[in-house]
């Protein structure tokens, strides 16, 4: 059954709420609408989201048609320097069985993903100082000569401006950074001390000037997280003019402090995208991990609301259950990357097509 079934025979959508996506689509190019009518489209319970849905698969229909671009995600290591309170691999987390790969198999993994069709290749890890610039280069260097026509993306976390220039120097071209929330009293409820709101915001900026394409985003339904928050993100996305967002469900992870918290929710992340989507109309925007993880179509619905990006795991085997960042993580194992033909079928069903190309920003 084609999953867009799941919107016919849905209740009258109110003409106010029509009214409201109209203003959010034209607010892309010329007429302004305020955050806070975006967030009525958000919280309101009285509105259906499935107009709001169906706007936003229109507009990424007529940015990037029917194509899905996946992305081969490598996590490296799952050692960290940073203590942040919603993260299973958070620094003090002594229950984490840690590991880091080597720069060889860091390529031979990109090599492998290649194989399977893979053209742009996802290096994540927590911030591990065991890595040095020069490190990244060689890594960075090895991907770059044996598949020049594939695009090579970071994820980091905070360096200095020179690592990133060096990075992009190298042969990096995308960046990711996620900015989790644009508020600096939440920020700093969700991380330690140490950790800066300034600093975070400047490395996004300073990512665009070097000339990476740049992606930020946040955690929905994190611990303290208000609408007027969400009013600032959209509003800090707007002027930051990001090519990639990445967002997904708050899932916490057991050893943390955040531990008991409540998950963010399905509806609010499924909203959350068509509002990207018509906000940015060429943005690159992920079906999350996160999303598949709190609903079994989660990535599904992902797609069906805007997203137009998958981000399969291309890690070995034997490590994926390591990379732990929150409860029940899925794709640890070999039905990740391997399987792209099961992913392909799944994605099929939602109307949509996996393609191999790199996948660049539209804008």
């Amino acid at each position: 059954m084609d999953l867009r079934d799941v919107y016919k025979g849905l209740p009258e959508i109110s003409t106010q709420q029509k009214d409201l996506v109209e203003k959010l689509k034209k607010s892309a190019e010329e007429e302004e609408i305020s955050m806070e009518e975006v967030i009525r489209l958000l919280v309101e319970p009285e509105y259906d989201a499935t107009y709001l849905h169906q706007a936003a698969d229109e507009v990424r229909r007529a940015h990037y048609g029917r194509e899905v671009y996946t992305r081969g995600l490598i996590e490296f290591s799952n050692f960290c320097r940073n203590n942040c309170l919603y993260c299973g691999i958070r620094r003090d987390n002594r229950k984490v069985e840690r590991y880091r790969l080597s720069c060889e198999e860091i390529v031979s993994c990109a090599d492998e993903g290649y194989g399977l069709g893979f053209r742009t290749i996802v290096l994540q890890g927590g911030e591990d100082g065991s890595y040095s610039d020069e490190d990244f280069c060689r890594i960075i260097s090895g991907i770059r000569e044996h598949h020049p026509d594939c695009a090579v993306t970071l994820s980091l976390g905070e360096r200095s401006y020179e690592s990133y220039k060096k990075l992009f120097q190298e042969g990096a071209d995308r960046y990711l950074l996620r900015h989790e929330t644009a508020d600096k009293a939440h920020y700093e409820y969700l991380h330690p001390a140490e950790m800066s709101f300034e600093h975070r915001r400047e490395s996004l900026y300073q990512l665009k000037e070097i000339g990476y394409q740049v992606g930020a985003g946040m955690m929905l339904g994190s611990p303290g997280q208000t609408p007027e928050y969400l009013a600032k993100d959209l509003a800090f996305l707007k002027e930051l003019s990001p090519d990639m967002i990445g967002m997904g469900p708050f899932v916490p992870h057991k050893d943390t402090p955040f531990g008991k918290e409540q998950q963010g929710g399905l509806t609010l992340t499924l909203k959350m995208l068509s509002v990207i989507r018509l906000l940015f109309p060429y943005v690159l925007l992920p079906a999350t991990t996160a999303l598949g993880t709190i609903h079994p179509l989660g990535r599904e619905y992902g797609l069906m609301s805007g997203a137009n990006v998958v981000m399969p795991n291309l890690s070995p085997t034997e490590v994926r259950k390591l990379y732990s960042l929150y409860n029940n993580k899925i794709c640890t194992g070999e039905e990740s990357a391997q399987c792209v033909g099961c992913l392909d079928l799944r994605v099929k069903e939602t109307g949509y097509e996996l393609v191999s190309r790199r996948g660049d920003v539209r804008r």
